[in-house]
């Protein structure tokens, strides 16, 4: 008799871990809606907390592997520059502006217990090759999304120039499809090869890796 596991839906994740990731994450979307309204949820970094939350209740591996390709790159050098008090490139330089109240600020350090889940997801998972065209379609769709729905102060994901001050080296109409050209070779083929490399096949669940310890 043939097993009828479907291998791309493996075990949710440990209650310990999923219960507060949840409640994290619906306690930012409140907050976020009232202090930065609805475009700030098309931050890459926000869907990919939607999606593990998601993801750490089904068990799904395409969509954790998705979201490991889209933002892992980018939660990395955000921690890093948390790191760097927000030196490095300016992409967390928010978090030492004093013209947003520390408890708002403190609200973004989800970044790091997404990067730590997204690096469990990988251990604990693999990585599912397949996840590198739904991911490009993923992306591709959410930059011109994004600069329909929102402006230029926010620059949410760069749309407008890169870095905090948008500076745009490359001027419209060009800047944005250049920058989604960016995005794919820069970030999507390297990070996707990377993990084919280190992360493609799949080990214990997490939960049963949650049992072992």
């Amino acid at each position: 008799m043939r097993d009828s596991v479907d291998p791309d839906r493996l075990p949710a994740y440990p209650l310990w871990a999923t219960l507060p990731f949840t409640a994290m994450t619906l306690l930012i979307i409140p907050v976020y809606w009232v202090e930065y309204g609805p475009g700030n949820f098309l931050w890459f970094s926000d869907i990919a907390l939607f999606a593990v939350a998601i993801a750490m209740w089904t068990g799904q591996r395409m969509l954790f592997s998705m979201i490991a390709l889209g933002v892992l790159p980018l939660e990395l050098v955000w921690t890093i520059d948390i790191l760097t008090l927000g030196n490095l490139i300016g992409l967390a330089a928010y978090m030492f502006d004093d013209s947003y109240p520390l408890w708002l600020r403190a609200l973004s350090l989800f970044h790091i217990p997404l990067l730590g889940v997204l690096i469990w997801s990988l251990l604990a998972q693999g990585y599912e090759p397949r996840a590198f065209w739904p991911q490009v379609f993923l992306g591709f769709t959410v930059l011109p999304l994004t600069r329909l729905l929102t402006g230029e102060e926010e620059n949410v994901n760069w749309v407008y120039g890169l870095g905090p001050e948008a500076a745009q080296i490359i001027p419209d109409p060009w800047y944005l499809p250049a920058f989604m050209i960016a995005l794919l070779v820069g970030v999507y083929v390297p990070t996707h090869l990377l993990l084919k490399r280190l992360a493609a096949r799949p080990a214990a669940s997490p939960r049963a890796s949650a049992r072992a310890t």
